[in-house]
């Protein structure tokens, strides 16, 4: 898929938003992914992950095990490329604000994991997932994401494959612009800071 065939499936699904978001990072933009709906439909969900699949190269496919992705916007996502590479997909919880693997979900020792993201930004959500499954006895040999807002900036520790690159722009809490700050703050995402 090409860059312009990505952003017609989110806007073809008023997945694209415009207002003033504070983002799970906690950075504030007038633009926001909603991903949920992008995936709603499960034949769109299953072309993006296809999609998807096909950025990893393929001595890195050959390594994963399984696929894991934090709760709550990576789950649709992350059972997608479990589909689509033939692996089993778990997602991660956080019943304490610290992600963990729960309902019976186990790593086997040395697993090799395919992290799974719907947005990534600053990248925070997902090396705390990263670090989680250290943890848990995993090894994360990379990250694939449907979208990176990062601008490339986004440091993983572990190759990063995302499906399309979108830059809009973002700002802390004290840096807002005054259109931005005249609009009254939405919190979409599933974090809860």
């Amino acid at each position: 898929m090409t860059d312009e065939e990505i952003l017609h499936e989110f806007r073809a699904s008023e997945a694209l938003l415009e207002g003033h978001f504070k983002l799970s990072s906690g950075r504030h933009s007038g633009h926001y992914l909603q991903c949920a709906r992008v995936l709603m439909n499960p034949e769109r969900a299953g072309r993006l992950a296809f999609a998807l699949a096909q950025k990893i190269p393929r001595e890195t496919r050959n390594q994963i095990d399984v696929v894991v992705s934090p709760a709550m916007g990576g789950i649709i996502i992350g059972q997608e490329m479990g589909r689509a590479l033939g692996k089993d997909a778990m997602f991660l919880e956080r019943p304490d604000g610290e992600f963990h693997l729960r309902r019976g979900f186990r790593l086997e020792p040395g697993a090799k994991v395919l992290m799974v993201e719907d947005v990534v930004t600053t990248g925070l959500s997902s090396r705390e997932a990263i670090a989680a499954l250290a943890r848990e006895g995993g090894e994360v040999v990379a990250e694939v994401a449907l979208v990176d807002r990062s601008n490339g900036d986004a440091d993983l520790g572990v190759p990063f494959y995302p499906l399309v690159d979108i830059n809009f722009p973002t700002y802390a809490e004290d840096e807002l612009p005054a259109e931005l700050a005249a609009i009254e703050v939405t919190k979409p995402g599933s974090r809860a800071a």
